[in-house]
């Protein structure tokens, strides 16, 4: 089992969920089977933790905000240097463009075809 990754943020599974997803939430962020997370829920209930697990369950039901379709599948949600660096590369992009686009405005070429049209 690897180390856990607290940097990865813990949500709700409703789509995965038997009550509202906090057990499947809380699997996936420990990176555990949900089964596991259900029965040490349902042992702490029956061994004398029944109003505790549940006041926790609700607050947790409360506090948690439901898994985005993105996080669900796997798809990465790119950084906001990510974009940046996308956008300044898009800007380059098209700076050079227009850069060419001027240099053949501005080219003997461009003038005599040109004149050679207004024949």
């Amino acid at each position: 089992m690897a180390a856990l990754d607290f940097s990865k943020k813990l949500w709700r599974i409703p789509q995965q969920g038997m009550v509202k997803g906090v057990c499947a939430g809380i699997a996936h962020w420990l990176d555990v089977p949900v089964k596991l997370v259900r029965l040490i829920t349902v042992l702490a209930m029956i061994f004398g933790l029944f109003f505790f697990v549940v006041v926790a369950y609700i607050i947790l039901t409360f506090a948690l905000d439901p898994i985005p379709d993105n996080e669900m599948y796997g798809e990465k949600t790119p950084s906001s240097g990510e974009l940046l660096n996308a956008v300044d590369a898009e800007l380059a992009a098209g700076e050079q463009r227009l850069r060419e686009m001027e240099r053949y405005v501005t080219s003997d070429t461009f003038s005599l075809r040109s004149r050679f049209r207004q024949l």
